[in-house]
């Protein structure tokens, strides 16, 4: 990290201990452990990559300091130089682990606040005496209005007709008690410390601390919100209580199928929080449109579609999928939006997307400029986390609880307020409930809807004994052989690190693994790797599957099929149709109207056997109850996406028991792949459950089938 300061001034001690030439380095030392030990479990985020940054570039700055100080003996300078290098040693193999930090490194990038925050405190604690321009160090600046469309799509961006006229015929464009948060704040007790990282530990350490839902009101004696002839279930209440009450930014994570929408439809009634921007999958626009005028029909709703220029302008609740957002940002931030409802939230985890940019800006640009000064944002997602808790940052940001550096006032004050530093064990457990009052609600379907039926997997093993089969199994063996290969390739290199006869050294079953997952991300389905191997068995299986799921259609009726793949998913229509099925498909290419057409084709039409499913297209937001059975031809990478394609079936307004039938290929790589699915699932279950589950690896499924492959190899 480039510094322009004048040269560092040391506190000196009577000790005589080494740690008194440089007591950064013991700090360094600690601290790259912490990154590598991240590192090995695929946990990277965004505070270890800024941690690895801050460490490299203080390294390069210690270890020229440490050459040009004349007071430092030979000796001395010798071993601290090594010990340098032990540490920069460290990094390099962190590196190798994930190539993306090596951008990390150059010098324009180690400019950041966080960075350069991190930077002072370590060196503050090493006894440092930092000259006064680098003791304060300014935060970045909010995205400014005119900034609000990204200029990769300034060129796309579109400006509908009728939006002019509702600009100019709102009166309330500007804030009219709202300022955002700046200025001077006061010191707090935890100013000092780094505090996400500690946050996601909470949850991380979340087993035994109850069900990740803040204090809600208790139902009240009559139902104030629902419209003529239906009626909201308990759970429902409560949450739309919390919004009276004035409760106004919410991470809704209740299990799939417990009526998400319509709270969330509701709210916005009660908060009065329009107009409404709702952002969610292409696949589900009509249907938010339809419970929009189902649940508040004195309200109108518009589906934002291309350039817009069919929608209504001075509609209540503007409607749009992530996928065009980028087009409508500029209009969109200037007509006075009083809320935000981001559906299927885990979509914007990946903050380098530009879905989740997007999402953000605009985000930060309504709380800034919402009339009212208090804007509704709902972020709903009944799988918020897929591989790591910190798949909360995102959501957390768009909450404003957080910026993805340091926590926001709000729950600052909550953490202060617990008496604890992240020192103390006692901390972690407060801190949960700290972040969870903030607005987390959390509820499971068999806490809150008793008469659900149960829900049950079911593995199905079938052979691939044809000449198919046969392939995919040399080419899982040819794959296993090459990584084995390249396992006694890197131990040969190494030379002799003590292995016992038999012992599997971890560290390069690691590094082997992620080398063929990066090669294998790159390739696609081209050549033999983890990605084409699936996609292959995917292809064996189709026929089975679909054969499997036409004999279930003749027994018990409507049957959900979801596959992965359009080829999959062509040749299981092709043999419905030979078997005399009437089938309907729901896939990500289809247009809106036509989606819906489907859809609404299998829940009415009583001739309409089976459902065709994308697991991406169809796997979220769609209501396909009339059916009890669901056929999985093939396999997600991960277990959220699983429980989002059977909770189509499985949820409100089911009546019947839900099965789930996994189509697996035995003795090939399906098999690991399902049993890491299965141990995915402990993630949520403790995080926001509070239960006490295994503490499965936080590694991605591709990355762990590779080592077990490995391994098997190995052992063999």
């Amino acid at each position: 990290m480039p510094s322009t300061a004048p040269a560092r001034q040391r506190k000196k001690s009577s000790s005589s201990r080494r740690d008194d030439e440089a007591p950064i380095i013991p700090i360094l030392a600690r601290k790259v452990r912490e990154v590598e030990a991240k590192a090995q479990k695929n946990k990277l985020g965004p505070t270890n990559r800024v941690k690895f940054q801050v460490i490299a570039f203080l390294v390069r700055e210690e270890r020229a300091r440490v050459k040009e100080d004349p007071e430092i003996t030979d000796s001395a300078r010798a071993e601290l130089l090594k010990r340098l290098d032990g540490v920069a040693t460290i990094l390099a193999k962190t590196a190798a682990r994930d190539t993306s930090l090596i951008q990390l490194l150059e010098a324009d990038q180690a400019t950041s606040p966080v960075a350069k925050r991190m930077r002072r405190d370590w060196l503050l604690d090493a006894g440092v005496e930092l000259p006064p321009e680098e003791l304060v160090i300014d935060d970045a600046k909010p995205v400014a209005a005119e900034t609000i469309v990204p200029a990769v799509a300034a060129e796309r961006a579109v400006r509908p007709v009728q939006v002019q006229s509702r600009i100019d015929a709102n009166p309330f464009r500007a804030p009219s008690s709202y300022h955002p948060a700046g200025g001077d704040q006061p010191r707090r007790r935890l100013d000092g410390w780094e505090l996400m990282s500690p946050l996601y530990k909470s949850f991380a350490l979340g087993a035994g601390g109850g069900s990740a839902t803040m204090p809600l009101p208790e139902v009240p004696e009559f139902d104030r919100v629902s419209p003529r002839g239906l009626e909201i279930m308990k759970h429902q209440a409560r949450f739309l209580e919390s919004v009276r009450a004035g409760h106004r930014r919410f991470l809704l994570a209740d299990e799939p199928g417990l009526g998400k929408t319509a709270q969330s439809v509701l709210a916005a009634s009660i908060a009065e929080a329009y107009p409404l921007l709702v952002v969610v999958p292409n696949v589900v626009k009509m249907n938010w449109a339809r419970e929009v005028e189902r649940w508040t029909p004195q309200r109108r709703a518009t589906v934002i579609a291309g350039d817009g220029k069919d929608i209504d302008a001075f509609a209540d609740v503007f409607i749009v999928n992530y996928e065009i957002l980028d087009r409508h940002l500029g209009w969109l931030s200037e007509i006075g939006l009083e809320g935000i409802v981001v559906d299927e939230a885990h979509f914007i985890k990946n903050l380098s997307s530009q879905r989740s940019q997007n999402v953000l800006a605009l985000s930060q640009r309504v709380r800034q400029t919402a009339p009212s000064g208090n804007p509704l944002l709902m972020a709903l997602t009944g799988t918020p986390l897929i591989n790591d808790v910190e798949d909360f940052d995102a959501i957390w940001r768009f909450l404003d609880w957080t910026d993805g550096v340091k926590p926001g006032p709000e729950l600052m004050e909550r953490l202060d307020a617990t008496g604890y530093t992240p020192a103390d064990k006692a901390f972690y457990p407060a801190a949960r409930q700290a972040v969870i009052d903030m607005g987390i609600v959390r509820r499971r379907k068999k806490d809150v809807a008793t008469d659900l039926p149960d829900k049950l997997i079911a593995d199905m093993p079938v052979q691939l004994d044809d000449e198919f089969g046969r392939s995919i199994a040399r080419a899982e063996q040819e794959l296993a052989k090459r990584l084995a290969d390249r396992y006694h390739r890197i131990l040969a290199a190494r030379g002799d690190r003590g292995l016992a006869h038999g012992e599997i050294d971890e560290d390069i079953v690691d590094l082997v693994a992620h080398g063929e997952l990066e090669e294998s991300r790159a390739a696609g389905t081209d050549g033999d790797n983890v990605f084409s191997m699936v996609r292959r068995i995917g292809q064996a299986k189709a026929l089975l599957a679909a054969d499997y799921a036409a004999q279930l259609q003749r027994s018990v009726g409507k049957v959900v099929f979801f596959a992965k793949h359009i080829d999959v998913m062509d040749a299981a229509e092709r043999h419905f149709a030979e078997a005399g099925v009437r089938s309907v498909s729901i896939r990500g290419e289809q247009s809106t109207a036509a989606r819906q057409q489907a859809i609404d084709a299998f829940n009415g039409d009583p001739e309409v056997g089976i459902a065709v499913c994308s697991l991406t297209a169809a796997g979220v937001g769609v209501n396909l109850q009339t059916a009890s059975n669901v056929v999985l031809a093939e396999l997600s990478w991960t277990a959220a996406e699983q429980t989002q394609a059977i909770d189509r079936v499985h949820r409100i307004g089911q009546d019947e028991p839900v099965t789930a039938w996994r189509i697996i290929a035995a003795h090939t790589i399906d098999q690991k792949i399902a049993e890491l699915i299965d141990s995915k699932e402990g993630l949520a279950a403790r995080a926001l459950d509070g239960m006490q589950v295994d503490d499965a690896a936080t590694e991605s499924v591709q990355l762990a089938a590779l080592k077990s492959l490995l391994r098997d190899a190995l052992g063999a």
